[in-house]
């Protein structure tokens, strides 16, 4: 069916003017002149069979058809601006990237310049500034997340793989011991529970001569190669270090109960849809990879 509706650029002269409260501020917002407002206005009027307006031409003010049609008409104009303003970035500006900053560093940074490669066209922003537990923050597209709940019903969640830790030490420290001495043993403040939970699951029991806490993930692990103690950390975060021999992992590594996930917000986003795409497929590869050495390395130390 064919609508019966007037000129948009009447309507949309109407709406600025009804909005703004005058005729030359919705020539200024609309960059036309105030005549040619005025002329809209009218024309609306004519085709509505009703005055928009009463009062004077400096200080107009809405009549009653006015007062019912403008609130309809900006509440138009938002949503199509909203779906307009999504389509665009869909397909214009960088791709925000939500993600822990030592996973960032040690696990996909390493690995993004494949993702360049393939697809020059996508700029991808990468920030760390929301907790590993966080949803996915309002300025950003995706977001890599460490879990093992549930997360908001406007997010799709997608899977990357389970997460194996174990305790790391340097070579030296643990003084040619698969089991090391009682050492310090080093914490970070993002998983305070972390050895606690290992132990629980590991069924093992460590002793420490001391503790130290760090406030980043980073931290802690520069710290264990330092030689300052033993740390416990997930091995997507080590797995370089243990396999350069800049880290030992006595105990090998275990499952920790903890998924990392993928999430980002549902609907339509074609940028969003390929790095999401590619982020599975470089963490099927990771996971066939990790499983592997995890298991090597495991069997190698322990007696």
């Amino acid at each position: 069916m064919k609508r019966r509706l007037p000129s948009l650029n009447a309507l949309r002269a109407f709406e600025a003017a009804g909005r703004l409260g005058r005729l030359n501020l919705a020539a200024d917002e609309l960059a036309v002149t105030h005549g040619a407002v005025s002329r809209q206005v009218k024309q609306l009027e004519t085709w509505l069979g009703t005055r928009l307006f009463t009062g004077t031409r400096h200080a107009p003010q809405l009549s009653t058809a006015g007062a019912r049609l403008l609130p309809e008409l900006s509440t138009a104009f938002d949503r199509i601006e909203m779906a307009v303003c999504e389509i665009a970035k869909d397909r214009e500006g960088p791709l925000d990237v939500s993600c822990p900053g030592t996973f960032t560093m040690k696990w996909l940074i390493p690995r993004l310049h494949h993702f360049n490669v393939q697809h020059p066209d996508i700029e991808v922003r990468l920030s760390s500034h929301a907790k590993s537990s966080d949803p996915l923050t309002e300025s950003a597209d995706v977001a890599i997340r460490i879990t093992h709940g549930s997360w908001p019903d406007n997010m799709e969640v997608l899977p990357l793989f389970n997460e194996r830790f174990g305790p790391v030490c340097t070579p030296s420290l643990a003084a040619g011991r698969r089991y090391p001495p009682s050492v310090p043993l080093l914490h970070t403040i993002s998983r305070r529970t972390a050895w606690a939970d290992w132990q629980k699951l590991s069924g093992e029991s460590l002793a420490g001569t001391g503790e130290s806490e760090y406030e980043h993930f980073y931290f802690m692990l520069e710290a264990a190669i330092a030689g300052l103690g033993m740390a416990i950390a997930p091995w997507p975060l080590v797995a370089d270090d243990v396999m350069t021999g800049r880290l030992i992992a006595p105990y090998g590594f275990i499952n920790s109960g903890l998924d990392y996930v993928v999430l980002r917000r549902k609907g339509q986003n074609h940028r969003a849809d390929i790095f999401c795409s590619w982020l599975q497929c470089a963490a099927a590869d990771y996971a066939i990879s990790e499983g592997l050495t995890a298991n090597q390395i495991a069997a190698a130390d322990k007696p």
